[in-house]
């Protein structure tokens, strides 16, 4: 990650410049509170690029002088882009997730490449953390950031926002007018309360109400906007905004969509979505924008939702050769490549190496919104990364994971971005076996840590009655030392990992060396691969040697 200073005119603040997730990079869930099992409004967002450096942003609370003005940072690039008027005050951020509990993530679609290189100021990554500053729910984030980008305009290419707080969840959909034009066309759409969402880098919404702006809103040339530019010509009430601004093709549904399916299918196995809807066998077949889960989903569920390579199913990144020995359900890049000149692909899935960090952020509105505010922060790979609570009320970023401690062309062992990147590339070598050890660990971990949540969050309750701030401070020393605990444990882990797995070898738990055998599936890929050269000939068979006979004794003839 590149580290930049931003200034704020006349009043000096820090924030961040980093490298942002590249296309077909990033997957974002929603689940409302009438589908959770305690009331929550859960959002998720995994983060991913080759280049990001997974870490906790942290931005205080601040009061700014009249005329204060605020840089803006492409997240992208690290490119500066000019320069805003900042409010009389902005709210402290962790992550992602403000202290209103308000959270936001995203999933970059792209869009048509008419569109691209749009006039603008602000990028969508500056956009989100500035709603976060800036707003105190979901709906007042969708202003903040929809009269940013007219005001300023918009700087880059289609995004689709996951915007949440406590009482609501919507998705903000929006891209530029193309090159040398100022401003977007957008759309935003709540969820249907007992529902859930996901976007992974395909526009999601098409037709959508017109009158009803409790649940929808959009700009108002979103429309107009299309039909100028010959790409709609029906009626208003058939306008889809996926399909005029963002088609589909077979990548973005094979890539992008199977991602979102594969949440819904297993949220909601009752609605019978098969691999049709996605593995381009069935063109016009279109995921729903939402589904119902078939019960009702916890946080650990939702951790569980974001951990996934298509298990059990036709995509499943375990079964083909490309697993290799140990079911490794991972694929070095370029997803696509030639043979004999006919095109392939490798399975896109939730869980992937290049996570810089990821989250689920809890809301909840009957508590302080201190307390009320999780954000279940991780680092690297969904699959093997450990979610930690990191409450809204907090003061600090954990030191393993505050910005700064390294990058990603630095390591560092005070990084838990460097520790758990050990862990998981020993893992990607003998996948069947190390993921046991290390789930193991993921689940203790995780499993005390919501154990205890309740506890926690009485002792904080007491504390915020008489002192809002001394809960604050109860929270902050809390989440710091979980985040210390799992840094310790995760390298222990992989400490413990080589010393099992060393050379090939899995040594058990008594300490003895064992050699096991490579699955007899593999044994015969070897075999088939390469055919006679390895075949230890059979010894040749003796011809057993005929016994001897026995010598004759010489006749003595008789006496005369």
């Amino acid at each position: 990650m590149t580290r930049r200073i931003s200034k704020l005119v006349p009043v000096l603040a820090v924030s961040t410049g980093l490298v942002a997730p590249a296309a077909l990079a990033c997957t974002s869930m929603l689940v409302t509170k009438g589908a959770t099992s305690d009331g929550s409004t859960f959002m998720t967002y995994a983060a991913d690029a080759h280049e990001l450096y997974g870490e906790l942003y942290y931005t205080p609370a601040r009061r700014h002088a009249a005329g204060a003005l605020r840089d803006i940072i492409e997240w992208d690039t690290g490119r500066f882009l000019g320069r805003i008027p900042q409010p009389a005050a902005t709210w402290s951020v962790v992550g992602n997730m403000n202290e209103h509990q308000l959270s936001i993530g995203e999933s970059t679609f792209t869009g048509r490449k008419e569109l691209e290189g749009p006039a603008g100021l602000i990028d969508y990554g500056s956009l989100i953390y500035i709603a976060l500053e800036r707003a105190k729910t979901a709906r007042e984030a969708i202003k903040v950031m929809t009269d940013l980008v007219a005001e300023h305009g918009y700087a880059s290419t289609g995004e689709s926002f996951s915007i949440a707080d406590p009482n609501e969840a919507w998705i903000l959909e929006m891209i530029g007018k193309g090159a040398g034009k100022k401003g977007a066309v957008w759309v935003a759409r709540r969820l249907p309360e007992g529902y859930i969402s996901a976007h992974a880098n395909q526009s999601r919404i098409g037709q959508f109400p017109l009158n009803d702006p409790q649940n929808t809103l959009y700009s108002k040339d979103v429309i107009s906007f299309a039909r100028e530019k010959g790409w709609f010509t029906g009626a208003d009430k058939d306008f889809s905004f996926a399909d005029t601004y963002h088609p589909f093709d077979f990548e973005s549904m094979r890539f992008a969509e199977a991602r979102v399916w594969s949440i819904f299918r297993r949220a909601a196995p009752s609605s019978k979505l098969g691999a049709e809807y996605v593995d381009g066998s069935v063109p016009g077949k279109r995921l729903p924008l939402w589904v119902k889960p078939d019960r009702k989903v916890s946080v650990q569920d939702t951790m569980a939702l974001m951990r996934d390579h298509f298990e059990g199913t036709p995509l499943d990144m375990t079964k083909d050769v490309g697993a290799g020995p140990y079911a490794v359900p991972y694929r070095w890049r370029p997803m696509t490549w030639e043979v004999d000149g006919k095109k392939y692909l490798h399975e896109r899935a939730i869980s992937t190496q290049q996570t810089g960090f990821s989250f689920v952020a809890q809301m909840r509105s009957e508590l302080p919104a201190p307390i009320g505010g999780v954000l279940w922060f991780g680092v690297d790979d969904t699959f093997t990364t450990v979610y930690t609570p990191m409450y809204a009320g907090i003061r600090r970023a954990p030191g393993n994971f505050a910005q700064g401690v390294a990058s990603r062309g630095e390591f560092s062992w005070d990084s838990s971005f460097w520790v758990f990147n050990w862990v998981s590339n020993q893992a990607y070598a003998r996948w069947s076996d190390m993921i046991v050890d290390v789930q193991r660990t993921q689940g203790e971990l995780e499993g005390q840590f919501l154990a205890a949540q309740p506890e926690i969050e009485q002792v904080a309750k007491e504390l915020h009655k008489s002192s809002p701030e001394r809960a604050r401070d109860y929270l902050t020393e809390y989440s710091v030392k979980q985040s210390e605990t799992v840094h310790t444990r995760w390298r222990k882990l992989g400490e413990q990992l080589l010393v099992k797995y060393i050379d090939g070898n899995v040594r058990d738990e008594q300490g003895k060396v064992n050699h096991p055998k490579y699955p007899e599936s593999w044994y015969r890929h070897i075999v088939k691969d390469t055919g006679a050269r390895l075949v230890i000939p059979e010894a040749p068979k003796l011809e057993p040697k005929p016994e001897p006979l026995p010598a004759s004794k010489p006749t003595v003839a008789p006496a005369p």
